[in-house]
């Protein structure tokens, strides 16, 4: 059994914020694979289902950033299952926008919600990080954080969220590379090795040979002596002019 853990904070007002896409990535995950409806407990909404073959509980903390480890401890002791189990899914500064990075345990650079869980439970948990990029200064990342993505951030989220649903499968099973490989491929999925060629065009039937000239008649010019054309094919002038040589 795992424990896939989005952080994020609750109500409309917050639903496309930077900061939630944690929870964006296990709502894609829920929709995909057929779980079941979210339902409230534990201080979170809680959806079940199957992944890997092994049975997966999604939460989504409702207790705000700063205190997710009250929701994330009251789950992990009711389903009496190890850290090791457990995987957060959460935004991470340090990552250009649209880039992903998974770990097994380590400290919580100062995530709130991180920092929250680590108090609660400590740091041998995995967690998948969700790049956004910083807004350049630490006086900005407040609002940067708390603020919805951009829609020419769409290009990259949307291939992402797609790409995470797609290896979460892998994820359960422990087959950490396997995640990470359909995530890159949704990203940057790979070119065409050989691009079809057209089929070559027809040639074209060469044009007809000109029938051969008279004999000592030299190819192009024509026979103008009327005294050697038969008197059916002389024009009008040179019978007359024929008419005068005799």
């Amino acid at each position: 059994m795992k424990l896939f853990v989005g952080l994020g904070n609750p109500g409309p007002e917050y639903a496309g914020h930077r900061h939630n896409i944690g929870f964006m990535a296990l709502d894609r995950i829920a929709a995909d694979h057929g779980f079941g409806p979210w339902r409230r407990a534990h201080h979170g909404l809680i959806s079940e289902g199957r992944l890997g073959g092994d049975k997966v509980v999604l939460l989504k903390p409702e207790t705000f950033m700063n205190k997710s480890g009250q929701a994330v401890q009251a789950v992990v002791t009711f389903y009496k299952m190890p850290l090791a189990d457990v995987i957060v899914f959460h935004d991470e500064l340090d990552l250009a926008p649209g880039k992903l990075r998974f770990k097994m345990a380590g400290g919580h650079a100062g995530h709130n919600g991180l920092r929250s869980i680590h108090a609660h439970l400590g740091e041998a948990y995995g967690r998948v990080r969700l790049g956004i990029g910083h807004p350049g200064h630490k006086d900005a990342v407040a609002g940067y954080v708390l603020h919805d993505f951009a829609k020419a951030d769409r290009a990259w989220l949307d291939p992402l969220l797609q790409g995470i649903s797609e290896g979460a499968d892998d994820l359960a099973r422990g087959e950490d590379a396997r995640f990470l490989n359909a995530v890159a491929l949704r990203l940057s999925p790979p070119r065409n090795a050989q691009r079809p060629t057209a089929e070559p065009a027809s040639p074209k039937p060469a044009p007809p040979k000109p029938a051969a000239p008279p004999e000592g008649q030299p190819d192009g010019a024509q026979d103008t002596q009327p005294d050697r054309q038969p008197e059916g094919t002389l024009s009008a002038l040179q019978k007359l002019a024929r008419k005068f040589r005799a």
